[in-house]
């Protein structure tokens, strides 16, 4: 319970110094993740152990971060190789009447986030061990999201691949990257610009640590229409 307190205090200080503003329930629920995640992480390979004391700042505050970009009126998102639950856990956290599903194809890491869940008592979750390109994940799927969110590293063009046949005719991908992203949109509008609509990078600057955004990060999010 120790660590956990001093998870609260972490998370109420970063979102306080953000003005955002979680309830006092938003935030208990994701120091206890928060604490989970670490001690879990002791036998089942979830975040860098070199990044365990920054957990905070580099895993629950910016998934929870990227839901100041969502889109309005999204219900239901699918979170694309979710690890130890990132985004998708701290983004129900948050946004607590959307619908999801967190997929990964290592079993180890979906039966922590399974336990995370129910743990945590988020209802509207569901953890899904699979391969989103397999034919079963997209029988039980077509047409189902209309966000998708990913903090995978595979390029934009395989994330595409991915999430086309498995969203509504409107949906969203929502993607955290880094670095110089030009040959990935480039390379991803040559094949699926006809589904493009919008696209819009947002640098992730935050408070204290990297208020001119020096950790390189991005939220991509593209609209898209089939």
């Amino acid at each position: 319970m120790e660590k956990e307190a001093e998870y609260l205090l972490q998370l109420k200080k970063i979102f306080f110094e953000n003005e955002i503003h979680p309830d006092q329930y938003q935030l208990e629920r994701m120091a206890r993740y928060a604490n989970l995640v670490i001690n879990k992480n002791q036998i089942v390979n979830l975040i860098s152990r070199k990044d365990e004391d920054k957990i905070i700042e580099n895993h629950i505050f910016i998934s929870a971060l990227i839901s100041e970009y969502m889109p309005d009126r999204v219900t239901r998102f699918l979170d694309i190789g979710t690890g130890g639950g990132f985004p998708g856990i701290p983004l129900s956290i948050v946004r607590p009447m959307m619908r999801g599903v967190l997929v990964d194809s290592t079993k180890k890491k979906i039966d922590a986030v399974s336990e995370f869940i129910k743990t945590l008592k988020l209802s509207k979750l569901k953890a899904e061990n699979s391969r989103v390109e397999s034919d079963e994940f997209k029988a039980k799927y077509a047409n189902k999201f209309d966000l998708i969110v990913s903090r995978a590293t595979v390029p934009l063009v395989i994330l595409f691949r991915y999430a086309l046949p498995l969203i509504k005719d409107k949906a969203y991908i929502m993607t955290i990257k880094g670095g110089d992203l030009t040959e990935e949109f480039k390379t991803a509008k040559i094949k699926y610009g006809a589904y493009i609509k919008r696209h819009t990078s947002f640098e992730l600057a935050y408070k204290p640590s990297n208020i001119r955004n020096i950790k390189d990060k991005k939220l991509v999010l593209l609209e898209l229409y089939k």
